[in-house]
Formats: structure tokens, C-alpha cells, sequence
């Protein structure tokens, strides 16, 4: 079976994917979860390296809110309700 196939539809999905609009999830900062919390959950949920997850906890914390995902609606949806399982605040908003 050839590869190359497949890596032409990889190729053209990506492509695909590209012109569809994009989303971002978007987390709060509130006065409940601690910021040590916060970054394990950016860790857990989204694979971040420690430095990365502590840097957008910080930008929730100081700045309000910060965006932790983008990509396509179905997905950030995703991590929105996730968001809200860790028991996070977090909004789903269209990339400008």
C-alpha cells in the first residue's frame, strides 16, 4: 500500500482546515481556583510545558483572561466544556 496516498489527503484535509473559520477558547480569571490549580489543569488538558502553562495563568491572572486553544469550532467547544469540568471559567469567541 502506498504512502503517498494518504499523505496527499493529510495534505489536502490541512488544507481544508485552513479555510474553515477558526475559534479560540478563552479563560477567565476568577476568585475561586488558586493559580497553582490553574496551571496544572493548562498542563493536564492541553499538554503545555510547565513555563508556557505558568505564562498563561499569569495573563489570566493580571490581565483577566487569556486564550489557551485555537483552531476549529467542534474542538475549542471541547475545551470549553472541559474548561468547565476543571471547574474554570471559559468562553468560546471567532477569531477576527
Amino acid at each position: 500500500m502506498s504512502t503517498s496516498g494518504s499523505t496527499a489527503a493529510q495534505a489536502h484535509a490541512r488544507a481544508d482546515a485552513q479555510l474553515l473559520p477558526q475559534w479560540r477558547t478563552v479563560v477567565w480569571d476568577d476568585a475561586v481556583n488558586l493559580m497553582d490549580y490553574v496551571t496544572e489543569v493548562f498542563r493536564r488538558h492541553f499538554g503545555y510545558p510547565q513555563g508556557q502553562a505558568e505564562a498563561l495563568m499569569l495573563r489570566v491572572h493580571s490581565e483577566g483572561r487569556a486564550v489557551v486553544s485555537t483552531g476549529l469550532r467542534a474542538r475549542m467547544e471541547a475545551d470549553v466544556v472541559a474548561m468547565h469540568a476543571y471547574g474554570l471559567r471559559a468562553t468560546l469567541e471567532p477569531v477576527p
